[in-house]
């Protein structure tokens, strides 16, 4: 039971740092998108966007939910292998959503979040920043 709480209690805090995290990603996505002397791709926008969001949330999680800091060269090659994951699921979800079914490019990319945070979520909780045995 006390794994359970403790499972529910980092997932919330990873919710409430991954919020910071795609607060800033989505920051970035719409500036480039819609800023009309920068108008960038939106793939190219939401790479960046996305890397900047996962640079933050790796070191938020670290610190202050999963609070781990040994091999932290190691856990930021598993976390950003991860979130490559993330971005790929996220990449062609906007294409599908925007490119073949012709959504708009902030909708669409609300939608591709809530898909990537579950995925991610649970892959980092078992990988990047399982405690050392």
């Amino acid at each position: 039971m006390k794994k359970f709480l403790l499972q529910k209690k980092q997932f919330l805090l990873y919710c409430v740092i991954g919020a910071s995290g795609v607060t800033l990603d989505f920051g970035i996505y719409l500036l480039l998108v819609q800023t009309k002397a920068i108008h960038l791709n939106y793939q190219a926008a939401n790479a960046i966007g996305y890397a900047s969001g996962t640079l933050l949330s790796f070191i938020l999680n670290a610190k202050f939910n999963f609070r781990v800091t040994d091999k932290i060269a190691l856990r930021f090659a598993s976390f950003f292998s991860i979130a490559l994951i993330g971005w790929l699921l996220s990449a062609a979800l906007l294409q599908l959503l925007i490119g073949h079914y012709g959504m708009g490019k902030v909708i669409s990319k609300l939608i591709t979040l809530f898909v990537v945070v579950l995925l991610q979520y649970n892959l980092n909780r078992l990988l990047s920043f399982r405690k050392a045995s």
